[in-house]
């Protein structure tokens, strides 16, 4: 059933223990650096269950209605009914938020379609898989992805440290097993469960076997703590920060003391090759959503620097125009092969349908290592007003706000209060604190930008370049494309 808003919000107030500066949050709802996110996600939930939105975000089946983010892509039309769904909320909302849920749910589907390799170690855990995907449809949970360890000396095996530097099973019991470590997880103090993952690596090696382990971590459950960095909101004024204020993702470093992971939600463990598979294809789904998300980004990138350059009048001058072009050319790569991978969609292993796989890494690379560059674009066409203008509360002033309504006044169409707002949130979407980290965040999120090239390399056909070349060249039959 789809979830309401104040379903999600009790189930927050679980005794989770989370933490943020010096101080331990009593109730993340109403916390300052929580309460807007958490509304966000709220939102969402509610927009589910209004009439002019339901249709789009939720489905039916056998007469119950679930969330069309959560559903498991057999079709192409699935794909697009995901897209729609967040075109509505990105509108309602008036932003873009990464951890929601949909962009992370689709890691669990690529281990539905690993479910012979966790059938290997044990059926049970193979069953697990199955019951996990379904509960997350029918019980509608935010349901978010533990994947970086803090690693430590990374020169040194986990053994050869302080071996909590990646998690690991340390025992197990009747109920299941006992893990200790930590994980950094973007929105977990305010989420319900994560999927926890290994790290990336190799996972050739047998000694690691400990280190080898995937299940589910409730958020609330015993010995999770939350440590999260400093949060934006709150910081500065809603008027003079306008994203950071409604859209900073809280990041948490998620310690896990001892937990218990009962049989129930554990995936895998002591089991290198299942860690192996699980690397190798985490993002086939829900780097869709990641890039998308990006696409949004760059719409907000043209749109704040159009504005800017329309109300002095310089998008009438050729270079602006091709410096536009630039975004727009940016904007534009991202959708077609986000486009293009719904268009030639593959079927996995496990009867889903897929992004066609080395069109959408491909499409990650394009928007993830570009982005810095357009950046710097987009603060060149909003120019050096975005890091020069006073606050908000200047402009209300009775000493100062004359003063601003003049100079910053341009004509009946642009007055000063319209202005200060456009460049506020250019500021805030170009040349904040919170606009690094969103770059940094974005570089880093689903993976470092060596593991996006190689999930790149290892999904492309080469067979048909190396084809075409042993024929043109007139190469020996012999001579074949195996390495």
């Amino acid at each position: 059933m789809i979830r309401t808003a104040e379903a999600y919000r009790d189930a927050l107030r679980d005794g989770r223990e989370v933490w943020i500066d010096n101080e331990r949050v009593a109730d993340v709802t109403t916390h300052p650096a929580f309460k807007p996110i958490i509304d966000v996600k709220a939102r969402m939930y509610e927009m589910a269950r209004e009439p002019a939105y339901q249709d789009a975000l939720t489905y039916q089946e056998d007469g119950v209605r679930h969330s069309t983010f959560q559903r498991p892509p057999r079709e192409t039309a699935h794909w697009t009914d995901k897209t729609t769904a967040l075109d509505m909320v990105f509108n309602d909302i008036g932003g873009v938020v990464t951890r929601v849920g949909d962009e992370t749910v689709g890691e669990m589907w690529s281990l539905l379609d690993g479910r012979d390799v966790l059938a290997e170690i044990d059926p049970r855990f193979a069953e697990n898989i199955d019951r996990h995907i379904q509960a997350v449809v029918e019980h509608d949970v935010f349901h978010v992805s533990a994947n970086t360890d803090p690693k430590g000396d990374r020169s040194l095996p986990p053994q050869e440290q302080d071996p909590d530097m990646m998690v690991h099973v340390v025992r197990e019991t009747d109920a299941g097993i006992i893990i200790r470590g930590a994980k950094y997880e973007t929105a977990a103090a305010y989420a319900d469960q994560a999927f926890l993952k290994p790290t990336v690596g190799a996972w050739s090696n047998e000694k690691l076997s400990d280190y080898a382990v995937g299940c589910i971590v409730k958020m609330g459950a015993p010995g999770v703590k939350h440590i999260c960095r400093t949060g934006f909101a709150g910081k500065g004024s809603v008027a003079d920060y306008p994203l950071a204020h409604r859209f900073d993702e809280v990041d948490v470093l998620m310690v896990l003391d001892d937990v218990l992971i009962p049989w129930e939600d554990v995936f895998f463990y002591r089991h290198t090759r299942a860690a192996q598979h699980v690397r190798a294809t985490l993002h086939r789904y829900s780097a869709f959503p990641y890039v998308l998300r990006i696409q949004y980004m760059a719409d907000m990138m043209i749109g704040a620097a159009m504005w800017n350059a329309r109300q002095t009048g310089l998008d009438k001058l050729q270079a602006v125009r091709e410096k536009l072009a630039d975004l727009v050319c940016y904007r534009e790569g991202i959708n077609a092969h986000l486009t293009s991978a719904i268009a030639l969609a593959q079927r996995s292993p496990a009867g889903l349908l897929m992004p066609h796989q080395s069109m959408l890494y491909a499409g990650r690379v394009f928007a993830c290592s570009n982005l810095p560059q357009m950046m710097h674009i987009a603060r060149e066409l909003c120019g050096g007003q975005i890091c020069v203008t006073p606050s908000a509360a200047a402009f209300q002033a009775d000493g100062t706000k004359d003063w601003l309504a003049k100079f910053y006044s341009l004509n009946d169409q642009w007055q000063a209060e319209d202005r200060r707002k456009l460049l506020a949130f250019a500021r805030d979407l170009l040349n904040s604190d919170y606009a690094g980290h969103r770059l940094t965040f974005v570089q880093f999120a689903q993976a470092p930008h060596f593991n996006h090239l190689a999930a790149v390399y290892n999904a492309f056909d080469f067979s048909g370049p190396l084809d075409f070349v042993r024929k043109a060249a007139s190469l020996s039959d012999r001579i074949t494309g195996a390495s």
